[in-house]
């Protein structure tokens, strides 16, 4: 018993918070690695932004100008360490380093390395520079920045930086509420996927997912068979009531031959459409779909060729592709000038079976050929009873049959193809 219960499929609400739910982790991981990256970058940025600004500020101010043009050994240092550490620790940088022309240190925030050359890039050409190098605080992001006098002599650098550890311990603050984020994200979708499999088992209870197509087959083909049917009793209750009008006005010779062409008429399309140890289900279907034709004025073919296999699918399934495929043809025939719809069935070179229905119709646009099979996806507008699941229930049943569905314009045409089955031949 409980092997069993273990090799019983997922039912369909099973499988769709299955889905949601992995899609949400997807996604939420997806987010949180990229608020990650977004928050690195940001940091990143912002310490750029920070060096650049406060090395420009330090270089173009009086003070530090003033310093560098006295002149007179450890006077620079003594006017400016007190004042740049100050800057420094409120800007939260790690370091600010003032130099002179010969690149030797004037600041520093460790004073034993005053006096000693500046570790880093110096622009040869007088212009400043942001970069990342490896200095006496390990690596940082550092801009360094020319200090000129009014003429525009060149007296100094100024060096303004962060260390990659303090970037990433900024960065180390700021990812909890990434994360945060991210976890609210997949809480928020788990809900969504809770909710989504409550209201699936609500429509398909714990049936499993092919069970539901099946059902959604079944209610396809009784209602396509129902409105063939239904169409087929008008026409005979037509003919029948015109017949009694004739009894009755003792016109008995007129009715005998109404009645009579009308059994041959349906005979005729009996022996056209019924096939041998074939469905007779389908060959209602069929027959019904003649008398809608009639009915809105298309005319109607069916070709079923002499070594024809029969459909290698269910009862209930045939109905459902077949008939799909007539009421669509209808439909578009029914808007153009010339109205005919034709069915034909065929075997292919490898003994498959080759349905095609074909209309007069506009076709399908090309724009529109990728979406035809999706579901939910219509042309015309929904009637009072809605437009069923269409096309993208005819191309499941024929892809889990092993088959495709392919479609051509000029006719308008879908052919379905199908593997071989038991080769069956028409009433004769």
């Amino acid at each position: 018993m409980r092997s069993n219960a273990r090799e019983r499929p997922r039912s369909a609400a099973s499988r769709v918070f299955l889905v949601l739910l992995a899609g949400v982790l997807v996604i939420g991981a997806v987010t949180a690695a990229f608020l990650a990256w977004e928050t690195q970058l940001t940091v990143r940025q912002e310490s750029e932004r920070i060096t650049r600004s406060i090395a420009r500020s330090l270089a173009e101010a009086p003070a530090v100008i003033d310093a560098l043009q006295s002149g007179q050994p450890g006077s620079p240092t003594s006017a400016l360490q007190h004042y740049v550490e100050e800057v420094r620790t409120g800007a939260e940088l790690d370091f600010i380093t003032v130099m002179d022309v010969d690149r030797i240190r004037l600041t520093h925030p460790d004073p034993s390395r005053i006096g000693q050359p500046y570790i880093g890039t110096v622009p040869r050409n007088g212009k400043e520079l942001t970069e990342e190098f490896a200095g006496t605080l390990g690596p940082s992001i550092r801009t360094i920045v020319p200090v000129r006098n009014g003429a525009g002599t060149l007296r100094g650098w100024v060096s303004a930086g962060v260390t990659i550890e303090s970037i990433t311990t900024t960065i180390a603050r700021r990812l909890p509420l990434a994360l945060i984020f991210a976890v609210v994200l997949v809480a928020l979708g788990g809900a969504g996927a809770v909710f989504a499999r409550r209201l699936t088992r609500r429509i398909a209870g714990d049936l499993p997912a092919g069970s539901v197509r099946d059902a959604v087959s079944a209610y396809e083909s009784v209602r396509t068979l129902g409105e063939a049917l239904r169409a087929q009793t008008h026409e005979h209750g037509n003919r029948l009531h015109t017949a009694i009008s004739l009894l009755e006005l003792d016109r008995k010779d007129e009715a005998i031959a109404l009645l009579a062409e009308s059994s041959a008429q349906s005979q005729s399309v009996i022996d056209e459409m019924t096939l041998r140890d074939g469905d007779p289900v389908l060959g209602a279907l069929l027959l019904g779909k003649s008398s809608q034709a009639k009915e809105r004025g298309i005319r109607w073919r069916v070709q079923i060729a002499q070594d024809a296999p029969a459909l290698p699918l269910a009862p209930v399934d045939a109905v459902a592709v077949v008939g799909n495929l007539i009421d669509n043809a209808l439909d578009a025939a029914a808007g153009s000038d010339d109205r005919w719809v034709a069915v034909d069935l065929a075997a292919g070179s490898d003994g498959s079976a080759r349905l095609t229905v074909s209309d007069s119709g506009p076709g399908v646009p090309p724009a529109l050929l990728p979406q035809i099979f999706e579901h939910g996806f219509s042309t015309k507008p929904a009637d009072a009873t809605g437009r069923g699941v269409g096309l993208a229930l005819v191309q499941s049943i024929v892809r889990a049959a092993g088959g495709d569905i392919t479609v051509s314009a000029q006719p308008s045409a879908f052919l379905v193809t199908l593997p071989a089955g038991t080769p069956v031949r028409r009433k004769r």
